[in-house]
């Protein structure tokens, strides 16, 4: 079940074109990845979503219904441009931001300081956002965008301005909120973010979509039938039909190799032959390319088209 529907998204300013025919399906209880080049409209279309701006064509429907004002308070939102209020002190600015969104000031006020323990920041309450790190002002945004208990939480390059540890905070959040049912949708460059987060991504590219659907089968989609194998003995004299890229020595008198079979062939195929030829094999994987690699070469070729 699609939790959000983008149909036909379009948007202009004067001469640019920010996004164009846009149609976009995010599941329920989904880590939904948007992807694309900076300026490719991606900021754009999580505003559309927000109403913050609005779309010249196209419609937004949430579980089938067109998006609502009152769908606000459903939505959580971190934007890449942070708005926090400088002079204000912690507790103050997430309790005005809690009753925006239609939290009753005990509720506000308890969820608050639920989030503080499990963001391990007791204390913070009475500090003025103006003496954070750029770090801990994130945790406050990040507090104030998911204190509602929203249905869909947006993040724009969520990680931004953490350490290590702190961005695996976050990161651990964000799959507890996706346990609790909630749909998170978020926008990032970094791409080992992607790998270990999103069950589906889409790309924008020019303001229009390139690529959507769940990882697993986009990841298929591009594979290129490469195997990685790890033994002893060399390898020689393979058939028709199988391409050594490439042969290194590694630890303990092993060797590590990289070999391509035509798409007609099957791994046993490979592995029966092998056996034949006396390689002793200690592990046989298929190699996968990674999404930065299926982003990199997606983007040079709409470029070049």
């Amino acid at each position: 079940m699609n939790i959000l529907e983008a149909r036909n998204i379009s948007k202009k300013y004067a001469n640019h074109q920010a996004l164009k025919n846009i149609s976009l399906s995010i599941p329920q209880q989904s880590i939904y990845g948007l992807l694309g080049p900076n300026g490719a409209g991606k900021t754009t279309f999580l505003r559309i979503i927000n109403q913050i701006i609005v779309a010249d064509e196209g419609e937004i429907l949430i579980e089938g219904h067109p998006l609502h004002k009152d769908d606000i308070r459903r939505i959580g939102y971190l934007p890449e441009e942070r708005g926090l209020y400088k002079k204000m002190k912690v507790g103050e600015q997430l309790l005005y931001l809690a009753r925006l969104k239609g939290l009753k000031t005990q509720e506000a006020v308890s969820r608050i300081k639920l989030w503080f323990e499990k963001l391990s920041i007791h204390g913070w309450y009475e500090k003025k956002i103006e003496d954070l790190s750029k770090g801990m002002q994130q945790k406050i945004q990040f507090i104030a965008t998911v204190v509602h208990d929203p249905d869909i939480v947006i993040l724009d390059e969520p990680f931004t301005g953490f350490d290590p540890v702190n961005a695996n905070l976050i990161r651990d959040e964000i799959l507890d909120l996706r346990q609790q049912g909630k749909t998170i949708i978020f926008s990032t460059h970094r791409m080992e973010s992607v790998e270990e987060l999103c069950s589906h991504i889409a790309l924008i590219n020019k303001s229009e979509k390139v690529l959507e659907g769940p990882k697993k089968e986009i990841k298929n989609h591009f594979k290129s039938h490469t195997y990685q194998l790890i033994h002893k003995n060399t390898i020689e004299g393979l058939s028709a039909g199988y391409q050594v890229l490439d042969t290194k020595p590694a630890e303990d008198n092993f060797y590590q190799t990289f070999i391509k079979i035509d798409s007609e062939r099957i791994p046993n195929h490979l592995l029966t032959e092998l056996i034949q030829h006396n390689v002793e094999i200690h592990a046989f994987e298929e190699v996968l390319p990674s999404i930065h690699d299926i982003f990199v070469r997606i983007v040079k070729e709409e470029n070049h088209a």
